[in-house]
């Protein structure tokens, strides 16, 4: 197999471009070192072609792989012929190969091998061909045997049936047309069976829609209603039609046609059937995967993009009634004040406790300096807003209040690295200081986080977990290493993502922080344990050094280009270390690229992107935050009217709409119908996690706990 040709064929991209890409994967190179500083190699391919790429390459050389097994194997069996190796070497599929190696493929004991064990392979030679030279009911007696156990005319005939049964069911060709048609014609069709308390699956108790047509959220909704055994699925198809069809395959005319009939009603039935429902249930559940896969993680870049607050001072505020609200001060560099942790019981049901908790938080508020609150959006979030919206207004203090999103807050603070990092706080505080470090830098933070937690997938735990777990890494690893870390601050949760850094080495750079300090230059890392050469290449450029000893290092420059970037510095005449991105700005931007590649023999797309950094070092590709301002009025589900107008934040996308947090302790959907008066295919075209947006109340279930949200009515 010509793995570089298929690429070519599949992904659209220039052969060169592919081997190159090929290589560098194949010398140990991490997909974000080679997006971001072999971009003359590979011809600029970005993080996502890149990822395609070696997703496409991993398949392509698993499939080569089997294709060897299956042509050896068939090759010891005698059965290998010019046509067949042909046919093996240029399937595209693993199901396509699997197809044509079936007939070949040893089995376990079937009703079709026992007859041939019984010497009655000849017999169904005889039905297949249709030989009129002798009458099969006398050609049949020839085969009793009592000591082979073929006592009757009835037992050989039904021995050459089981066999032609099996002949039928391994022919690719057969197996091509029935999948074929079933993915064209074919219906699935649901049943309700059992009902769950949420009536969860009302619109499937008796749902068809066509198997081409069906989005991936019904097929995933389906499987997990059929796995929780409340419906009952089936594929329903013509069966008269296909059979018709096998048996023109076959060319069957006059002779034995009862019978052959029969054959391949049985074949189908029995064989084909069963294992082809199966196998387009699993291409639907496959495509309907990769769909979420790819909902996951788009709603999880967003995520995790998020703008920081930087150099801000962050009250953490986690909402509750029956054991309070719990809160925690951070500073500037995420470190918590242990001084203001406690708990407020503002939304107490009793008034005067919550007279005297009014007073104990306004004193934490008027005693410390603190830039924003970061409210988690939880149990007795809108009520909690309420007293301390007022308690800022009635005391003109200089404090915002942002909603944060809570979830995965108690996985964290439950978890060992919550334990490691406050050993004597309790669960609850620990969840305080996670929301407001979440406000300070979502990245930094929902990286100690099982993706899975964070709520912004769609059927997530019914996808294949390894798989999921493989891909939302990747999405986390794009992400930290296109920010770049603050190598003195990074926990070992953040470290682990960094190009070429693996949890062990993580440890070791954090370890080795411990005990030296903090790290002066990137050269320093070369002292670490366990980091390498290939980690150093790899690593050095994604981790940042703001105050250290070579003002490059806190750039995105790579160290093996600082002889290049130093001639830049001194042909512009700029100082790092003191000039303003402004000055920066205006001396880069008479820098003649195409010179001083000239000069030097250097890329100009590594000296476009030496250039960008220079211009602003240390800058954070995120953007600054957004408030958003609450209605009051509206603290729960039951004072919702249609017709209100709400801000809300988008908090998850799926195929079928956005829900969107308006802080009455529920999520409401935006089908997506209701988002554009343009026609979208997908809701991620216009939306994106963490996006204020402005909603119409259009429908209210006050029982079922459900919310019908529009945009476009706005």
């Amino acid at each position: 197999m010509d793995i570089i040709k298929r690429l070519h064929e599949e992904l659209n991209l220039e052969t060169k471009r592919i081997e190159a890409a090929v290589n560098l994967i194949d010398e140990g190179n991490t997909i974000p070192f080679i997006a971001r500083y072999r971009k003359e190699v590979t011809g600029n391919l970005t993080d996502v072609e890149l990822r395609k790429l070696e997703e496409r390459l991993n398949y392509l050389r698993g499939l080569e792989e089997r294709i060897g097994t299956v042509l050896k194997s068939i090759e010891e069996q005698g059965k290998l012929t010019d046509e067949l190796a042909s046919a093996i070497n240029n399937v595209k599929t693993l199901s396509e190969l699997e197809d044509l190696y079936r007939p070949y493929k040893p089995k376990k004991k079937t009703r079709g091998s026992i007859a041939k064990e019984k010497g009655l392979e000849p017999l169904a030679e005889f039905i297949l061909n249709e030989d009129t030279s002798k009458d099969l009911y006398d050609y049949a007696k020839t085969f009793i045997d009592e000591e082979k156990k073929v006592l009757t005319v009835d037992d050989a005939i039904n021995g050459g049936k089981d066999i032609v049964c099996e002949v039928i069911s391994d022919d690719p060709n057969v197996r091509t047309f029935i999948k074929d048609y079933l993915n064209k014609e074919g219906m699935i069709h649901s049943l309700e069976i059992k009902q769950d308390e949420k009536n969860t699956y009302e619109m499937y108790k008796d749902y068809k829609e066509a198997i081409k047509s069906i989005p991936p959220h019904r097929i995933l909704a389906i499987n997990r209603g059929e796995n929780e055994k409340c419906l009952k699925v089936n594929l329903e198809y013509d069966l008269d039609f296909i059979k018709v069809e096998v048996k023109r395959k076959y060319n069957i005319k006059t002779a034995y046609n009862a019978l052959y009939e029969e054959i391949v009603l049985d074949s189908l039935k029995r064989l084909i059937m069963p294992s082809v429902e199966n196998e387009i249930r699993g291409q639907l559940f496959d495509k309907a995967s990769e769909k979420s896969l790819e909902v996951f993680k788009k709603n999880l870049k967003s995520l995790l993009m998020y703008p920081p607050l930087k150099d801000k001072d962050i009250l953490g505020f986690d909402p509750g009634f029956r054991t309070g609200c719990k809160y925690a001060l951070i500073d500037k560099l995420a470190n918590p004040n242990m001084k203001v942790i406690g708990v407020s019981y503002i939304t107490s049901s009793k008034e005067s406790e919550v007279e005297k908790a009014k007073l104990d938080l306004l004193k934490v508020l008027k005693n410390n300096h603190i830039d924003y609150i970061a409210l988690g959006n939880g149990t007795a979030s809108r009520e909690s807003e309420a007293i301390l919206s007022s308690l800022i207004k009635e005391n003109n203090l200089p404090i915002k209040i942002y909603i944060v999103n809570e979830s995965g807050a108690s996985v964290y603070s439950a978890s060992p690295l919550g334990k490691e990092e406050f050993p004597d706080l309790p669960v609850e505080k620990r969840s305080a200081i996670s929301l407001a470090r979440r406000l300070m830098d979502p990245l930094s933070e929902l990286v100690k986080i099982d993706p899975k937690a964070i709520g912004v997938g769609q059927y997530q735990h019914d996808l294949d977990q390894k798989k999921l777990e493989e891909n939302l890494s990747t999405v986390i690893e794009d992400c930290v290493n296109n920010v770049g870390v603050n190598l003195n601050t990074a926990s070992v949760s953040l470290l682990k993502y960094v190009s070429g850094v693996n949890k062990g080495i993580a440890k070791s750079i954090y370890d080795y922080r411990a005990k030296n300090g903090a790290f002066k230059t990137r050269e320093d890392l070369k002292k670490v344990p366990k980091l390498g050469d290939k980690a150093f290449e790899q690593c050095a450029g994604f981790l940042r050094i703001i105050d250290g000893n070579e003002p490059l290092d806190k750039t995105g420059v790579h160290p093996e280009s600082y002889v290049v970037a130093k001639e830049i510095i001194k042909e512009c005449k700029i100082d790092l270390a003191n000039d303003d991105e402004a000055t920066l700005d205006l001396k880069l931007s008479l820098f003649d690229l195409n010179k001083f590649k000239q000069k030097y023999d250097v890329g100009l797309l590594t000296l476009s992107d030496i250039v960008k950094e220079l211009k602003k070092p240390g800058r954070d590709i995120r953007d600054d935050v957004k408030i958003v301002v609450l209605d009051n009025n509206v603290k729960s589900i039951e004072d919702l009217k249609v017709g209100m107008i709400l801000n809300g934040t988008v908090r998850n996308i799926s195929d079928f709409g956005v829900f969107v947090d308006i802080n009455v302790h529920q999520d409401g959907l935006v089908h997506i119908s209701e988002i554009s008066n343009k026609f979208i295919k997908h809701p991620s075209e216009v939306l994106a996690i963490n996006d204020l947006v402005k909603v119409k109340v259009i429908s209210v279930d006050v029982a079922k706990k459900r919310i019908g949200l529009s945009i476009k009515q706005c």
